[in-house]
């Protein structure tokens, strides 16, 4: 089937689209073919709507109920344009939404909340639609993030090593995949969030990212800046532990460099590059994983890049080498998991056999008749087919 996936990050930078064709095999295996990816813009300045009522802000019921509804609409016009550039009729729409809170407290997720009203994605392509993929696992006592382990243990399974499978958002989070396939996952701390905040804040907001890690590239990192940020509690977390823009946001960034004398930005910048790398490398070092591979955004900017290759000590590769976009890995992950939750297959976020695996979101009828498929066998491993494959 044909999988419609429409996703917004933690950055908050636009809606990521993605055509995924997903195949039960009886094997036990998933062919996976990636038939596009691509990105949309905001309408009407909704992704500065939805940064400005994330913690500490403040915000009221009215604003939500109009994010809820102004995102479900923003959705569904883009699933309708995709519903009509599929190269066949798709069957399901994935759209998780945006999250606008995130609780953790004593390395427990107390509860989680997205914001787009699937109705409306509903209302505007036809189809049924897979939504709200965090809540079950929060309910089972996960973290409900990052669900990024589902994709990774299926992907990465098989080598001749242990691997760590690097999303590089705007937070960054790790899989730790073992060769049988089993898979530790838990966000390390800020990617872009906080780079993007800090490009921002010196061009006047002119600039919501830095581009091509030019100004990381001009800066110098501060020591005793870096160490201030290394200092936040939740690099102390065990694994798996999850965070957010919540925790990581524009006024705590704000607030260290106002600690800090208001150094230049271009070091801010620079220094933040090397905490991104910093943290990582020290959360996958104690797994000694054969290799990294790195997907999201982050892929795009060669500073960070270059830091992390100098920081993991290991081979450090992003996923378009092995047949999966870099910039379209999330909107195949959602895909994924919609096509899961469709079936009945139950996923964790946790290790095997720490915690029973959940049938993960809740499913919009679409304009027929809601007919669910025979749940099939879990998949144990996912095969990549690039299209190219196709064309004789």
């Amino acid at each position: 089937m044909i999988v419609v996936s429409v996703a917004s990050g933690t950055s908050a930078d636009g809606l990521d689209v993605g055509l995924v064709d997903l195949t039960a095999q009886q094997d036990a295996s998933l062919d996976v073919r990636v038939l596009d990816t691509w990105a949309e813009p905001w309408p009407d300045r909704l992704g500065d709507r939805l940064l400005a009522v994330l913690p500490p802000a403040t915000t009221t019921a009215a604003e939500l109920c109009a994010l809820d509804t102004a995102l479900g609409q923003a959705v569904g016009a883009v699933a309708a344009a995709a519903v009509a550039r599929a190269p066949a009729p798709p069957a399901l729409v994935v759209s998780p939404g945006q999250t606008v809170h995130h609780e953790v407290a004593g390395g427990h997720c107390l509860g989680t909340l997205q914001v787009g009203q699937p109705a409306w994605v509903v209302e505007a392509t036809g189809l049924p639609v897979v939504s709200d993929l965090r809540t079950r696992d929060v309910a089972a006592g996960g973290h409900g993030a990052p669900l990024a382990a589902v994709l990774d243990g299926l992907w990465l399974a098989g080598g001749p090593g242990p691997r760590a499978a690097l999303n590089l958002g705007g937070i960054a989070n790790v899989s730790l995949v073992a060769p049988d396939g089993s898979t530790l996952a838990w966000d390390t701390g800020p990617a872009n969030c906080l780079l993007d905040v800090a490009a921002a804040r010196a061009t006047g907001g002119r600039l919501h990212c830095d581009v091509d890690g030019e100004m990381a590239a001009r800066g110098l990192v501060l020591p005793g800046l870096l160490e201030t940020l290394l200092s936040h509690p939740h690099y102390a977390a065990a694994a798996p532990v999850s965070t957010g823009r919540e925790t990581f946001s524009a006024a705590y960034l704000d607030r260290v460099v106002a600690d800090a004398g208001h150094p230049g930005w271009d070091d801010v910048v620079a220094t933040l590059v090397e905490l991104t790398a910093t943290t990582v490398a020290d959360a996958v070092r104690p797994h000694a994983p054969v290799e990294v591979v790195a997907s999201g955004g982050g892929t795009r900017n060669p500073a960070l890049m270059a830091a992390l290759a100098r920081s993991v000590g290991v081979p450090l590769r992003t996923s378009d080498e092995l047949g999966l976009p870099a910039e379209g890995k999330e909107v195949v992950l959602w895909a994924l998991l919609g096509f899961l939750t469709w079936h009945g297959v139950p996923v964790t976020t946790a290790r095997p056999g720490t915690r029973p695996p959940r049938v993960l979101g809740r499913i919009s009828p679409g304009n027929e008749s809601l007919v669910l498929p025979a749940p099939i066998t879990p998949p144990t491993r996912l095969v990549l087919h690039a299209l190219q494959e196709e064309t004789p």
